[in-house]
C-alpha cells in the first residue's frame, strides 16, 4: 500500500474537506470543556456540575450523529454537513450574545452537539471514495480533525483570558464560515452513494452483534478520548494549581497525541490486522490509567497522559478500520450509530471524574474506574475477533482484521 493511491483510488479534495469540515466542528463542540474553567468560576460551579457542563455536548452529540448518519445515507453526505455547519452556527450566536444563565449553557451545550455529530457525516464521504485496502488510512485521515480539540484548548484559555469566554464563541464563527465556503467548492458525494431506503432498514443493524461490538469498543477509545479532552483542563486546575493558561497548554499536548495518531493508529490497522492493534493499545491505555490514578508529579501525569491519549486516537483509528469492512453498504448509518457510543462513552467520562471527585476527595478513584473499563473493552475485542476471523468475507479483497 502506497500512500499515492489515496490520490489514484479517491477523491484527495473531499478527503480534505472532510477533515477540514470534521476539524472545525470537532473544535466547536469541545469548547465548553476548554472553557470550562472560566465557566465555572462564573458560575460557581461544584466539580458534579463542571462534569455534566463540560460533558452535555457530548451526549447531546451522540443523539445528533443518529440523525446525521441517516441523512448522510439518504440526501449525502455534502447537503447533511452544509445543514449542520449552518444548524453549528446558532449556539455560538447564542453564546455571544446572551449565555448568561446556567439554563441557557445546558441548552447551548444541547446544540453544541450538533457540530460533534459531524463524524457521522465527515467518515462516511471518505470511506465511500475509497477502496477496503485504504479505509483505515483514509478514515484515520478523515477522523484526524478531532485535532480541532487543539486549537480549542490552546487558543481558547489565552482568548477568553483577554476577551471573555463569550466572545470565543463568537471568534469560533469565523473559522466555521471559511470552512464551510471551502467545503461548498471542494467536496463532493462519491458515485457509490447508496439509493435511499425506507427508514426501517437503517435501523436494522442494531440486530447485528458486530454493531453492539463496535459500539462498546469506540466508547472507550473515542468516549476516553473527547472524554479526558473536555475536563482535564478542569483537572489540571483543581489537582495541580495551574493557571488556566498553563491547564490550557497541558491539555493541548495530551490531545496533540491522540489526534495526530490517529491516521497513524488506521494505517497500522490496514498492514497488521484492527484487532491485534487495537488489542495492544487497550492494554497500555489501561496500565497509563493505573499511573494516573496515583496522582504523581505534573510531568510524570502529563507523560502518562500523552501515552494513554496518543493510544486511544490510535485506538479510534483501529476501530474504523474495522468498521466499514462488516458495513460497508450501511456506513454512514452504522458510523452515527457507533460514533453516538462514543460520544455517551465521553458523557460518562468526566461525570465519573466529576462526581467520585467530589465523593471521595480525589480523582484517583475515577481514573482507576477508567483502568478497568479498558481492561473490560479488551475482553469485549477478543471475544468478537474470534466470530470475525470465521464470518467475515471482502470480496476480491484480502484484508486483515
Amino acid at each position: 500500500m502506497k500512500l499515492s493511491e489515496l490520490k489514484t483510488s479517491g477523491h484527495l479534495s473531499t478527503l480534505f474537506s472532510a477533515f477540514l469540515y470534521f476539524d472545525v466542528s470537532f473544535m466547536i463542540w469541545v469548547m465548553l470543556g476548554a472553557l470550562g474553567v472560566f465557566i465555572s468560576q462564573d458560575f460557581g460551579l461544584t466539580p458534579a456540575q463542571k462534569g455534566l457542563v463540560v460533558a452535555i455536548p457530548i451526549l447531546s452529540g451522540s443523539f445528533f450523529r443518529m440523525i446525521l448518519g441517516i441523512l448522510t445515507d439518504r440526501i449525502g453526505p455534502k447537503k447533511t454537513a452544509i445543514t449542520g455547519m449552518l444548524i453549528t452556527m446558532v449556539p455560538l450566536i447564542w453564546g455571544f450574545a446572551a449565555g448568561r444563565s446556567l439554563t441557557e449553557l445546558y441548552a447551548i451545550g444541547i446544540l453544541l452537539g450538533v457540530a460533534g455529530a459531524s463524524f457521522a457525516v465527515a467518515l462516511p464521504m471518505a470511506s465511500r471514495w475509497y477502496p477496503p485496502h485504504l479505509q483505515g488510512l483514509a478514515m484515520g485521515i478523515a477522523g484526524a480533525g478531532n485535532s480541532g480539540t487543539l486549537f480549542a484548548t490552546l487558543f481558547g484559555p489565552r482568548l477568553a483570558e483577554n476577551f471573555g469566554w463569550h466572545s470565543v464563541m463568537g471568534f469560533a464563527l469565523i473559522p466555521l464560515l471559511l470552512v464551510l465556503i471551502l467545503f461548498i467548492f471542494l467536496a463532493k458525494d462519491a458515485p457509490s452513494q447508496p439509493k435511499p431506503q425506507p427508514l426501517v432498514n437503517y435501523f436494522k443493524v442494531f440486530g447485528h452483534k458486530d454493531t453492539w461490538y463496535f459500539c462498546l469498543l469506540y466508547s472507550v477509545t473515542f468516549g476516553g478520548f473527547v472524554g479526558l479532552s473536555s475536563f482535564l483542563s478542569i483537572f489540571f486546575v483543581d489537582q495541580y494549581h495551574l493557571s488556566k493558561i498553563q491547564a490550557g497548554d497541558f491539555v493541548t499536548l495530551c490531545v496533540a497525541a491522540g489526534s495526530f495518531f490517529r491516521p497513524v493508529g488506521g494505517f497500522i490497522a490496514d498492514r497488521f490486522g484492527g484487532t491485534r492493534i487495537l488489542s495492544i493499545l487497550l492494554i497500555i491505555v489501561s496500565l497509563c490509567m493505573l499511573g494516573v490514578s496515583q496522582l504523581p508529579s505534573i510531568m510524570y501525569i502529563t507523560a502518562l497522559l500523552f501515552i494513554g491519549m496518543m493510544c486511544l486516537g490510535m485506538g479510534n483509528g483501529a476501530v474504523f478500520q474495522l468498521v466499514p469492512q462488516r458495513f460497508q453498504k450501511e456506513i454512514g448509518m452504522v458510523t452515527g450509530i457507533v460514533g453516538a457510543a462514543g460520544g455517551i462513552g465521553g458523557f460518562f467520562l468526566p461525570n465519573i471524574l466529576g462526581t467520585l471527585k467530589q465523593l471521595t476527595g480525589t480523582y484517583a478513584s475515577g481514573f482507576l474506574i477508567l483502568s478497568f473499563i479498558a481492561l473490560l473493552a479488551l475482553g469485549v475485542l477478543i471475544l468478537a475477533s474470534f466470530s470475525w476471523r470465521k464470518s467475515w468475507n471482502i470480496k476480491g479483497e484480502t484484508v486483515k482484521i
